[in-house]
């Protein structure tokens, strides 16, 4: 990546308070439609600020907050120097991309739900199977 793509690159931070602008709104079940009209924005903005197109103000941080009923320290819970988040092997990139998806988003709020660790540990074999079927653990 040259320097020019570099310089277009989201802010690793702005990715980071985007996802969890996103992640809040999901949470709750408004739109970004809803939100939008909560704090005097388009939904467009809205989306540009979940996708860390443009960079969220404080301002609008601190109203952003009030509508989705959060603290302002809640867009920056789990934010950490480390490049990875903990227990993975994945960028934290990879984690974010994967969360700004819908099905994701949907995964990663369902799946801890899943009360048995027999079953979850089966579904993530399955996943793995999925990408790499010479992988898969025999059944």
């Amino acid at each position: 990546m040259d320097k020019v793509d570099l310089d277009r690159a989201p802010n690793p931070i702005d990715r980071h308070v985007g996802l969890r602008i996103r992640m809040r709104r999901k949470e709750l079940g408004i739109s970004q439609e809803k939100l939008a009209e909560s704090i005097g924005l388009t939904f467009q903005q809205v989306q540009k600020y979940e996708r860390a197109a443009n960079r969220v103000s404080a301002s609008k941080l601190w109203e952003m907050a009030r509508a989705l009923n959060t603290s302002i320290g809640y867009f920056y819970e789990g934010l950490s120097d480390t490049p990875e988040p903990a227990g993975s092997n994945l960028p934290r990139e990879t984690v974010q991309d994967f969360l700004m998806t819908p099905e994701g988003l949907e995964l990663a709020s369902t799946f801890p739900r899943i009360p048995q660790h027999r079953v979850r540990r089966r579904i993530l074999d399955l996943v793995r199977s999925m990408i790499d079927p010479g992988d898969a653990p025999e059944v």
